[in-house]
């Protein structure tokens, strides 16, 4: 959720006490409608002013009532829909994406309006309109510090992080102290693999007192650690503090249980992801997302698929590398991307927003079979030309464009629909190492599947349900890219992965961690090396801790 005190609040609400007045006061004659119109703006303040009260305490639907009440009496009152908008953003981007425009639209000239716009669409990975509003509001506002990092933010994701640097550094004249910059400016050099320079940045944001526990949370992402380093007794020592928040205890933990794995103190380090795990309050709903996929079954048959022939684009430059989390997806995608004729763009959004405005999304258990059905041959032509304009946006030279998103692993019936000879590579890894995997990793909250052993080995085996289904109903379309295969015979399996694709062979694609670019996923240290094989089963490090995992996998469980 966006905190941000809303900017425009001065305009609209004076603070502090009212300048002392000497002599009598004489009160100004006013007609009656505009007295009338003083008061209800008067009340709209008062009302958002709780609105805001209550959104910082998260009583969230009581601040949209409060501002929905503001706009039945008052139309389209921007700092109603820019409260709106901070409240979606995080929980319903696309919602507060429309909240975020119609402020801007009647607000043209304020900043904040167009940079929490442009950080909207940076949630649902539109990048140009982002940049856009981004580059208007530094026009408004030259020195606005939270644009700045913004557009540093956006940069860094567009795979342009050199273009980031500049911002941060000026960001950093400004104010040397504010939170968002030290870690924006570490978080573009790490994306171009400078982790010496990233660390030195996150050394001086803790030793400022600046955002210690993300600080930290990064710092030791940049390096693995062969012998203990100071900086774990100063973590230890900041999980002591009687004023860490759950956030700042979360990410503490996890810092020192990846520096505890690196040293081998395996036991030491799973206390630490277990209590980073309990520090997030995050559950799953596990029977809800059962159901989904039950719906999904039942509804993309073959049959289906066969009365809907000749939909979508005959397009072949879309690439969907999907699996879990933690599975092989950003080193396979490096492998593909390392080809000249293929470009990486990460993980992209734009087909699970086309699956969410369609009503497929997974928080809902509902018949599936009405959202998919709606999808008629012309809105699949439209949509698959709409998200090939999306591709080529980023790469207009590329024959292929890689969309790393694990989860698309849900959507792969849509991709059929919109894109019939798209290549899909499903990126398969030992299933207890990739639930340990992702177990260890300070994920988002739109993993809290990841937040229990139990759930996470049932989460799997609905994964592993749904991916069996796929390649029934798309017979030899999906390429299984087995991680451990990979890492045994690199060159042989990279060689499979290029001839996939139908392209020529290229030995670029053997030194992948050469690569120029950006990677913006937890695995960014790990693909800046070459190939090693320690990764595999890495779970016997921990045998005894996870008897819940494995128990819930059941027979996927290779033990």
């Amino acid at each position: 959720m966006n905190n941000r005190l809303p900017p425009a609040w001065s305009k609209h609400i004076k603070p502090g006490p009212a300048p002392k007045v000497k002599g009598p006061i004489v009160k100004p004659l006013v007609s009656p409608q505009k007295a009338s119109a003083q008061s209800r703006a008067q009340a709209d303040d008062a009302l958002l002013k709780q609105a805001y009260a209550f959104q910082q305490a998260k009583r969230l639907d009581e601040a949209q009532d409060l501002c929905l009440r503001v706009l039945e009496r008052t139309p389209n009152h921007p700092l109603a829909l820019y409260i709106l908008g901070t409240i979606y953003l995080g929980y319903d981007d696309e919602r507060a994406l429309r909240y975020f425009a119609r402020a801007v639209g009647e607000e043209p000239k304020n900043p904040y309006y167009h940079l929490s716009l442009g950080e909207a669409y940076v949630k649902v990975s539109e990048y140009a309109p982002a940049i856009k509003h981004m580059q208007y509001a530094l026009e408004l506002k030259p020195g606005l510090i939270e644009a700045l990092c913004a557009l540093g933010r956006t940069y860094t994701a567009f795979d342009k992080p050199d273009m980031a640097l500049p911002l941060y550094e000026k960001a950093l004249k400004i104010n040397r102290d504010h939170p968002k910059v030290r870690a924006g400016l570490a978080s573009a050099l790490s994306g171009l693999g400078r982790m010496d320079e990233a660390a030195a940045y996150l050394r001086e944001a803790i030793a400022r007192r600046i955002g210690v526990p993300s600080a930290y949370n990064d710092l030791v992402q940049t390096r693995y650690f062969t012998e203990e380093p100071e900086e774990l007794e100063s973590i230890l020592r900041e999980l002591g503090n009687p004023k860490l928040g759950s956030e700042g205890a979360q990410q503490l933990h996890h810092a020192a249980g990846k520096v505890l794995n690196d040293l081998k103190r395996y036991d030491e380090a799973f206390d630490h992801f277990n209590k980073a795990k309990q520090a997030s309050g995050q559950r799953f709903d596990i029977d809800l997302y059962r159901r989904w996929v039950d719906s999904m079954i039942e509804t993309v048959t073959p049959d289906f698929l066969a009365a809907r022939a000749g939909y979508g684009n005959p397009s072949d430059a879309p690439v969907f590398v999907v699996g879990m989390p933690r599975s092989g997806t950003t080193l396979t995608e490096q492998i593909c991307a390392s080809h000249p004729d293929v470009h990486g763009a990460g993980e992209l959004s734009k087909l699970s927003r086309v699956a969410n405005a369609i009503g497929l999304k997974t928080s809902s258990a509902g018949d599936l079979n009405q959202p998919i059905t709606s999808i008629t041959e012309d809105l699949s032509r439209t949509l698959a030309e709409e998200h090939l304009s999306y591709l080529r946006e980023r790469a207009p030279a590329a024959l292929r464009v890689v969309d790393k998103t694990p989860h698309n692993f849900e959507l792969i019936g849509l991709i059929g629909l919109l894109f019939p000879n798209a290549r899909i590579i499903h990126c398969r890894r030992d299933a207890i190492d990739n639930c340990v995997s992702c177990f260890v990793l300070n994920f988002s909250e739109a993993h809290s599947y990841n937040t229990d052993l139990n759930t996470l080995g049932l989460y799997y085996r609905e994964y592993d349900r749904l991916m069996r289904h796929w390649n029934e109903v798309f017979p030899g379309l999906i390429f299984e890219n087995r991680y451990e295969t990979l890492v045994e015979d690199q060159e042989a399996q990279s060689r499979r992965l290029i001839d996939y694709l139908g392209l020529p062979w290229d030995d670029a694609c053997l030194r992948f961690f050469d690569r120029d670019g950006s990677v913006n996923t937890p695995s960014r240290w790990q693909v800046r090396q070459p190939i090693y094989k320690s990764s595999v089963k890495r779970w016997k490090n921990y045998e005894n801790e996870i008897q819940p995992l494995i128990q819930s996998l059941g027979d996927l469980a290779e033990i």
